[in-house]
């Protein structure tokens, strides 16, 4: 079975450029797509990006039991379905989520070898720069960086912290991590084992 990563950092950090870097460098990574009730923003894509469901679909999912995990995220729901999941370990790879703290204690709590790991800006005053250059309201970013202290405070239920002082760096410090994690010797392949 294979590994799920999960990033998690407050927005603004660079969390999904990191997830995309991650994708590409390695082909047994994949990201799990997650459901939510939010409206696509420009660009994004149904089955790509997220799958797009009206919060009456979520709560029926909800009440099914169909997620591994699920939070509900300045008004609008997000979800990681198990049936994502599953599929992806049946196709032999390895899971990317990129899901906030609640996701992380909950998928933590269902598979405990996944692996968390917490993505800082660093300062605060870098994160408020970044916002500011996504043009976020500042009502939106005074709501994002109260947010942060609260998140920052929560970093112990992480297996590793990463700062993304240089997105490069950063980069290259989680494919280390995912790459000791693959060694581990509880996820080695019996078969290797097997050859000796």
């Amino acid at each position: 079975m294979g590994t799920i990563f999960v990033l998690s950092a407050p927005s603004g950090t660079g969390k999904t450029t990191i997830c995309e870097r991650l994708i590409k460098s390695l082909p047994n990574l994949k990201m799990s797509i997650s459901h939510t009730t939010r409206k696509p923003r420009i660009g994004e894509r149904d089955g790509v990006d997220y799958f797009f469901v009206d919060r009456e679909v979520f709560e029926t999912m909800i009440k099914n039991n169909d997620f591994v995990e699920w939070a509900e995220v300045y008004g609008n729901f997000y979800g990681t379905s198990k049936k994502v999941i599953n599929e992806l370990f049946q196709s032999g790879n390895d899971v990317l989520l990129d899901i906030d703290i609640q996701g992380a204690k909950n998928i933590k709590k269902t598979y405990p070898d996944s692996v968390l790991i917490f993505i800082l800006p660093p300062s605060l005053e870098e994160l408020e720069k970044r916002l500011k250059q996504r043009k976020e309201e500042i009502d939106t970013i005074k709501m994002r960086l109260n947010k942060v202290k609260e998140e920052i405070s929560q970093y112990k239920i992480y297996d590793y912290l990463v700062i993304n002082d240089d997105l490069d760096k950063a980069v290259k410090e989680i494919l280390c991590i995912i790459t000791a994690e693959k060694l581990k010797t509880n996820k080695v392949n019996q078969q290797i084992i097997n050859n000796f």
